[in-house]
């Protein structure tokens, strides 16, 4: 726990045999009280490797219901298990666990309900080997979507992501795309809701077994991060209400 708060990790898996040790080995259990993995129908030993490290909380879907649709999962789970710090760690290791310590300390002493760990504040993308045209659009797409929303985020589009109890209970996302532009609207709601995002510097590392999605699905990406874009511009400033902003219900 931090400050008497339950602090769950969750791991959205896909494919994920070959990196899930190195990831599950740094998380920092003298804080960590759960660890939740829902794997999305990986085709490999992923489920395999989760017993054997020794998770507890596995959650399998009988069919790849895409990573936003791992996401509901994730934290529905998470929320069944008295969750108050929620954290999404990719265990592909393209994140490291060494900062759920540092974002769990955020949310746990009140400062900020929702922290992301940034691979744009300092040089950590393209040190990190983030390819040039994925850095580009980055920097464009968070420039466009600052405006839109009014905000002043380094990046809209990283996985690593905590959040209190509080902020997922009070968004419905059951509505939200089950392909990666879920994590997107996330913020769109968090955003509309009132809640503000801290930001913490985060390294982050490319490689061959590192989860990555290809030019085609990066434009389709892009394409649905517009449309949010747009959506949360709209709804906010009264011309077309969506219910993407609908409350969860209590």
């Amino acid at each position: 726990m931090f400050n008497g708060k339950k602090v769950i990790v969750v791991l959205p898996a896909y494919k994920a045999a070959r990196t899930l040790e190195r990831t599950y080995k740094e998380i920092p259990f003298e804080i960590v009280d759960d660890v939740v993995l829902v794997d999305d129908h990986s085709p490999d030993d992923t489920v395999a490797e989760a017993k054997r490290l020794g998770i507890r909380h596995i959650v399998t879907h009988e069919i790849n219901k895409g990573y936003g649709g791992n996401q509901k999962s994730c934290y529905k789970k998470a929320l069944e298990l008295g969750g108050e710090i929620v954290i999404m760690l990719h265990p592909d290791y393209q994140y490291t666990p060494m900062l759920i310590h540092a974002m769990a300390s955020i949310i746990g002493n009140d400062v900020y309900p929702v922290v992301f760990g940034s691979r744009i504040l300092g040089k950590g993308a393209l040190k990190g080997g983030m390819p040039m045209y994925k850095y580009i659009a980055n920097r464009f797409l968070t420039l466009f979507q600052n405006i839109m929303l009014g905000q002043k985020l380094s990046e809209y589009h990283t996985g690593y992501r905590a959040f209190s109890s509080e902020v997922i209970r009070s968004i419905d996302f059951s509505h939200n795309s089950d392909d990666f532009v879920f994590d997107n609207e996330m913020i769109s709601q968090i955003f509309m809701n009132g809640y503000e995002i801290a930001e913490v510097t985060c390294p982050t590392k490319y490689f061959d077994e590192a989860s990555s999605i290809n030019f085609k699905r990066s434009a389709q990406y892009g394409m649905g991060v517009l449309r949010v874009s747009f959506t949360h511009f709209f709804h906010k400033n009264g011309f077309v209400k969506n219910k993407l902003y609908h409350k969860q219900q209590a």
